[in-house]
């Protein structure tokens, strides 16, 4: 009776202030507003602290533009993670569009949605998260291509990383910074997390949505880390294999020394 009062609350909550924020959204993204930038942080700040998760946060996001922040993934709460910290977008796949609830979310966000099995379509989309680094925007990108189970990092996809070599020739100092993020859930009720527990925190592909969001609701007592790396600098002469083995291995240690207790 208490975890479904709860999550009654929540969504009473969540719902109450989503009737408010979100019409301003809409209105800041329709004549481009700032604010479009910074809303989405508020909204994503309360969704964790309504959903139990607590957030430590490790350094910060660069302060030079443009920016591609490059983390690992394992589950929706990425983005909530991630949204609650730094005014960001993310690059998504574009069934997300279409889900319910995330979809909507992901669009008030001015995601980019890309077309994965369409190479014909690549360039376009590669240009476009371009523009948007050059236009000042942190924009975020999962490099794995997919959720992992939270224990490691999954092998790094290169392609979308043009999306910085696209941005070079925009900026005023010829120069795109690419920051490497991992993101650990490490903590459930105070106790350190192992790895028969972090399921509960990751969200594999093949797990239903709903039942996963339910048992988050009812445990409500997660602890996350984000820690930053350091930036990589990113010019017209940089080799695209070279930035992304760096970035892997930069995700793959922090990953690794947090998991372990070692940071």
């Amino acid at each position: 009776m208490v975890n479904w009062l709860r999550i009654a609350i929540f969504a009473a909550l969540l719902a109450l202030v989503s009737l408010v924020l979100m019409p301003l959204q809409v209105v800041c993204l329709w004549l481009d507003l700032k604010p479009r930038r910074r809303l989405p942080r508020y909204w994503h700040r309360l969704a964790c602290y309504l959903l139990g998760i607590k957030v430590r946060v490790h350094g910060m996001a660069d302060r030079r533009r443009p920016l591609l922040i490059c983390a690992n993934h394992a589950s929706w709460k990425d983005i909530l993670v991630l949204s609650s910290v730094a005014d960001v977008v993310f690059v998504a796949k574009s069934e997300v569009k279409g889900w319910p609830v995330f979809g909507v979310l992901a669009r008030l966000q001015a995601s980019i949605f890309v077309e994965r099995e369409q190479k014909r379509s690549t360039g376009k989309q590669v240009s476009e998260i371009g523009e948007r680094m050059a236009a000042g925007e942190i924009v975020v990108l999962f490099p794995e291509g997919t959720t992992s189970d939270g224990n490691r990092l999954l092998e790094i996809k290169t392609s979308l990383f043009g999306a910085a070599a696209s941005a070079v020739p925009h900026s005023p100092t010829g120069l795109v910074h690419v920051q490497p993020v991992a993101i650990s859930y490490t903590g459930i009720h105070g106790m350190p997390m192992g790895r028969f527990n972090r399921p509960i925190a990751a969200w594999p592909g093949d797990t239903e949505l709903v039942p996963h969001l339910l048992g988050i609701l009812r445990e409500g007592a997660i602890e996350v880390d984000v820690d930053f790396g350091e930036a990589i600098d990113y010019d017209r002469h940089t080799n695209r294999k070279e930035v992304s083995r760096t970035v892997e291995q930069r995700i793959r240690s922090m990953l690794s020394d947090r998991l372990r207790g070692r940071a």
